[in-house]
């Protein structure tokens, strides 16, 4: 049973954020014309969370699991579709622990020779994300290793809030911030910094409605997952904690697989930036028109990864 000290909050978020500065960026905002996407009303701004260690927000969430718990000495495990993957291994090599990534075969090749890269073992098996979990969770349990879950642990959340916390800090006058949602580690750390003091919204793939559904039914629920984005927001279930969080999230909102490429292309044109699928879905709400504005209404929109090979580069 979740309690009231178990589920992150502004405490848990400042402490992470103490904790981890030393091994994060600070990425930056950016105000950027709603005229150059063909909107009118107040500009957009944008948090660049993509510029991240390791390619996306989860670096955070990796370095308090790795720096707030004990044991993580002795190695750390995680299943992961590809990004949290990444930020443990990324997380542990700097650090100087020993990581072992479990990954499923949807995750694309790009994410996993990041993982490589940064020097943890590797394995990748099963068709999803809950296949590599389950591996990953013997594989903790034989050897004695920290697990470092991917959104549903209490670090994690913690971590993922300091985004929140930074985006309060350098653009205090939105008024309504949109999220992409996959297991909610991010959205749930958001909401607990903000509670409530501005919209957030999250988004989600049509072909993964692991919130919505679970707002739906007023309790969390195993969907099917498919779709361009799975291996970022491809959870089944969304967790715990950050359902706990839903009183401070405004609603959802879903965007099909041709909305979130799109956008990508979009984004690359317009500000010249390489997001991945999930990294863009939340822009692909606005272009899309499956979320629109008040004339009036500050929005922040949060591209969150670029763990993609979708521009090549000779």
């Amino acid at each position: 049973m979740i309690t009231s000290t178990t589920i992150p909050d502004r405490n848990s978020i400042l402490a992470a954020e103490a904790a981890i500065r030393p091994h994060i960026r600070r990425t930056p905002v950016m105000s950027v014309r709603s005229a150059d996407f063909g909107f009118t009303g107040e500009d957009l701004t944008f948090k660049l969370e993509f510029m991240q260690h390791s390619g996306t927000f989860k670096a955070r969430g990796a370095f308090a699991n790795l720096l707030m718990r004990e044991g993580a000495e002795r190695g750390v495990v995680a299943a992961s579709g590809g990004n949290h993957g990444a930020a443990v291994a990324f997380a542990a090599m700097r650090l100087g622990i020993k990581a072992h990534i479990y990954v499923p075969k949807i995750s694309s090749p790009a994410k996993i020779d990041r993982i490589r890269q940064y020097g943890a073992d590797i394995v990748v098996g099963g068709d999803t994300y809950p296949d590599a979990l389950a591996a990953s969770r013997s594989f903790a349990r034989e050897h004695g290793l920290l697990e470092a879950h991917a959104y549903d642990a209490f670090e994690t959340l913690s971590g993922q809030g300091t985004v929140g916390q930074e985006w309060e800090q350098q653009a205090p006058e939105l008024d309504t911030l949109l999220v992409a949602v996959g297991g909610g580690g991010l959205i749930g750390g958001i909401a607990a910094w903000y509670e409530g003091r501005v919209r957030i919204v999250g988004v989600e793939p049509e072909n993964a409605p692991t919130l919505t559904r679970a707002l739906a039914a007023a309790a969390p629920v195993d969907v099917p997952v498919s779709g361009i984005a799975a291996d970022s927001l491809g959870a089944r279930r969304i967790g715990e904690l950050s359902f706990a969080q839903r009183r401070h999230i405004a609603g959802t909102v879903l965007v099909a697989d041709e909305a979130i490429v799109a956008a990508q292309k979009t984004i690359w044109d317009i500000l010249r930036v390489v997001a991945e699928p999930g990294g863009a879905a939340a822009m692909a709400a606005l272009l899309s028109g499956r979320y629109v504005p008040q004339s009036d209404e500050r929005v922040g929109v949060l591209l969150c990864g670029a763990n993609t090979t979708a521009v090549k580069f000779d």
